[in-house]
């Protein structure tokens, strides 16, 4: 029998699912919930994107609607319960993200790759302030972990805090040893002309600067590629098949 599929479920579908998991909501109570928890430092959680999730995990029947009520001069609000196929959705999902890891893209890594357009001098005072703001995500974490093992919360429901806490922690030494990099000179950065705010020489993007001269692909990337490539091939020959 055929595994059945699923709509790819975004961030704050996944989040919304894990709370109709927990018990039936209208979503203001989820956005309340999700606020109260912390969940915006997983999830971009915006009241206006939040009901047009629910709205989308409606039409694909993963939740439903459970009625209307209204609390006093409160505006009628929908209650929303979690479907059968909406909870084999979610924990395949979850599955999905943990078994594999997949490309992201944050936005960090794209401005360090392009860091070579700017002076030494502004790189500086961008990493520094970049490192204030992570040393001030670090003392947060922190403080929801304390929080968190004082009123004796099942360390299941907040094992995300220590990742977060190691990977921000990461971060910021890496940016503090590459501010001490630019800082002593042991990093050489091209000059820029302070007057004509350009560099003082011609670009040369030294990965690329020949033909024969690029750098390997991943491992990963390359098998994706080659899976890419077989999965045309199958569906070609697929079509071929069921029309001959």
């Amino acid at each position: 029998m055929a595994q059945q599929a699923y709509p790819p479920a975004t961030p704050l579908a996944i989040a919304v699912l894990a709370l109709l998991e927990e018990r039936p909501m209208h979503p203001y109570e989820m956005y309340q919930t999700l606020i109260t928890r912390r969940e915006d430092m997983l999830v971009k959680v915006r009241p206006g994107s939040l009901y047009h999730t629910v709205a989308r995990l409606a039409d694909q029947e993963l939740v439903r609607s459970e009625g209307v009520d209204r609390a006093g001069n409160r505006p009628e609000r929908t209650t929303y319960r979690i479907t059968a196929r909406g909870r084999d959705a979610l924990r395949n999902r979850i599955a999905e993200i943990v078994r594999r890891p997949i490309a992201e893209y944050p936005m960090f890594p794209v401005a360090l790759g392009e860091l070579h357009n700017l002076p030494v001098r502004d790189v500086l005072v961008l990493l520094r302030e970049r490192l204030d703001h992570l040393e001030t995500d670090i003392a947060d974490v922190d403080m929801l972990i304390a929080w968190a093992d004082e009123n004796v919360v099942p360390r299941r429901y907040w094992i995300v805090l220590p990742y977060l806490r190691t990977m921000i922690g990461a971060e910021a030494a890496w940016v503090n040893d590459f501010i001490a990099e630019l800082d002593s000179g042991a990093l050489e950065w091209e000059d820029s002309d302070p007057q004509a705010d350009a560099r003082s020489t011609e670009p040369d993007h030294a990965w690329t600067d020949t033909e024969s001269h690029t750098p390997p692909p991943p491992r990963r990337a390359a098998a994706k590629s080659e899976d890419l490539s077989f999965s045309k091939t199958r569906d070609r020959n697929e079509t071929h098949a069921h029309t001959t």
